[in-house]
């Protein structure tokens, strides 16, 4: 069974980075981290807490990010 996340967004205008908790937290990608930017993303998630954000400068800041429990 798949257990994922899709992220639909306007290409060019935002990206999603997959982040640690404290990635999340302070609004940083860690170097290397995973970027996707196709506007149309198809993730696989980890069990657990997988933290994402736009790493768009000013965009997580002003709420861009998200927490996905997965089961």
């Amino acid at each position: 069974m798949y257990v994922g996340a899709v992220f639909r967004y306007g290409r060019g205008a935002h990206n999603v980075v997959a982040v640690s908790a404290a990635g999340y937290r302070s609004c940083s990608a860690a170097r290397g981290g995973r970027t996707y930017n196709s506007g149309s993303d198809r993730v696989t998630l980890a069990r657990g807490t997988n933290y994402f954000i736009c790493s768009v400068p000013g965009h997580c800041q002003a709420g861009m990010k998200m927490a996905v429990t997965a089961a």
